[in-house]
């Protein structure tokens, strides 16, 4: 196992057999979380990027058999916020030290293109020295030129899994890989700094899918890539189903660390509420961005893709003291900055 380590580290890359090797494995290498740190400090030394995060609304038009806010579940409490209200979170964001402000939703048809480079071009105006990212789902190509155009810089869209079949288990028939895939293109071709990323542990979902979906990553090169565990809601088809395994997900942060060492990786939510220090594990792994919660907190409850979502301690952006000092203890360190990913050399 250790020969396969070296040589991922040293050619950032391995076979698909030798990749399932590493994968099949129930531990996690220890040898492998040093050299994905090892590899994270000498590009981005100890510092952790923060994100605010803004989760606009709780509306989608899609099913997603796995997502709590999915079309049919009627127990959800429902909710849009106004220009004025996201600008609020942002103002108070860039007090605490926020950079970035990620405005996030399911795929709600109310946000038209018109709101949203409204919404963004006063961000941009307000925020000259800050990044914009957008995680809003799958739109079309002129739709993200436009959203490009108005201010925002960066744009999160997980391909979720890289396997047309396991895709096709997830989502409901009008949905389909493809689409996600030239989504993701588009994105790049227009020019946004680009997040993808999958769940770990999702149902049906297969180790030989995991390889799948490091080789799509391999063709895609995002500057961000954001993976947590599957965990479960029980307003869904899937709610009878296992919670991803979080060593198995630090085991692919530390991969992903080793095959793209310049990419942003996130220590997910998700992962900090699997496991009390599942955040500062994550960070150990080979994460270096955190994002927490700048959403009003009357709303932050009704963002529930999964159930028992973190929304108190350090998930608050209120708390972004304690958020510093659990970061500090797992030896690295917030900065105040844009946070922007650092190309190859």
């Amino acid at each position: 196992m250790n020969n396969l380590i070296e040589k991922l580290y040293e050619k950032r890359n391995l076979n698909d057999n030798e990749f399932f090797e590493i994968l099949k494995s129930t531990t996690y290498d220890n040898n492998l979380r040093l050299l994905a740190n090892k590899k994270r400090l000498e590009i981005y030394d100890n510092f952790v990027y923060i994100r605010g995060l803004i989760e606009i609304s709780n509306y989608c038009k899609n099913n997603c058999f796995y997502c709590g806010i999915r079309s049919s579940n009627k127990n959800v409490d429902r909710y849009h916020l106004n220009k004025t209200d996201i600008l609020k979170c942002c103002h108070e964001g860039y007090k605490l030290g926020f950079r970035t402000f990620v405005l996030q939703g399911g795929e709600d048809v109310f946000y038209t293109d018109e709101i949203l480079i409204d919404i963004i071009s006063e961000i941009r105006n307000n925020f000259m020295d800050c990044a914009i990212t957008l995680s809003l789902g799958e739109r079309t190509y002129e739709s993200y030129k436009k959203l490009y155009q108005a201010g925002a810089n960066r744009y999160l869209l997980r391909h979720e899994t890289a396997n047309s079949l396991h895709y096709n288990q997830l989502h409901p028939k009008n949905m389909k890989l493809s689409n996600r895939q030239e989504a993701l293109f588009n994105l790049k071709k227009i020019g946004f700094q680009v997040g993808s990323g999958m769940m770990v542990g999702s149902p049906y979902q297969r180790l030989e899918y995991i390889v799948e979906d490091l080789r799509f990553l391999q063709k895609l090169q995002p500057d961000m890539i954001g993976i947590g565990p599957y965990l479960t809601h029980k307003d869904t088809p899937f709610k009878n189903f296992e919670n991803g395994d979080m060593n198995l997900t630090l085991k692919l942060i530390s991969i992903l660390r080793l095959m793209f060492p310049y990419s942003l990786i996130p220590s997910t939510t998700a992962l900090g509420t699997i496991h009390p220090k599942g955040r500062e594990l994550g960070l150990q792994a080979g994460g270096n961005v955190v994002m927490p919660n700048l959403s009003p907190s009357n709303v932050r409850s009704k963002y529930e893709l999964y159930n028992n979502k973190v929304y108190s301690g350090s998930e608050a952006a209120e708390s972004i003291a304690k958020l510093k000092k659990v970061v500090h203890d797992a030896g690295y360190e917030i900065i105040v900055a844009r946070g922007d990913v650092k190309k190859s050399r």
